[in-house]
């Protein structure tokens, strides 16, 4: 099963397509107005089992704009995506030459990293699902 992960913003927007291990298939940002037809591109090459989606800011209308598609919107805390994926950003593009020998707490990413909070909301959406089934 694959889900989309959703970072919603006020102008941009982080999505993630995550299999059901937690592995990254996809992510990028794109413009709040372009969400929609980057969604349809991907559910023309993935076959989406959920959507989640971060609940902080813009998901309320994100959320009704993707509604439409017929996979359900789910929502998911989105408390420290932002700091976490930025860990994840320098996972997997290490600095290099001088900035490596400067801690990463102390470095920003050179691009936004709304793609790689998307990453880590479907992982916590798929972390719950498997304490509920765990449960039941």
């Amino acid at each position: 099963m694959m889900i989309l992960g959703i970072d919603p913003g006020t102008r941009k927007v982080g999505f993630a397509v995550v299999d059901d291990r937690g592995q990254t298939h996809e992510l990028g940002v794109e413009p709040i107005a372009d969400v929609c037809a980057r969604v349809r591109s991907l559910m023309e090459r993935f076959s989406f089992g959920a959507i989640a989606m971060g609940k902080g800011t813009n998901a309320g209308p994100v959320a009704e704009a993707l509604a439409g598609l017929g996979v359900p919107v789910t929502y998911v805390d989105e408390r420290e995506t932002t700091l976490r994926a930025r860990s994840l950003y320098f996972a997997d593009h290490p600095p290099r030459g001088w900035r490596r020998l400067i801690p990463l707490g102390m470095q920003l990413p050179p691009r936004p990293v709304d793609d790689y909070a998307a990453v880590l909301i479907a992982r916590r959406y798929l972390a719950d699902e498997g304490n509920r089934s765990n449960q039941a």
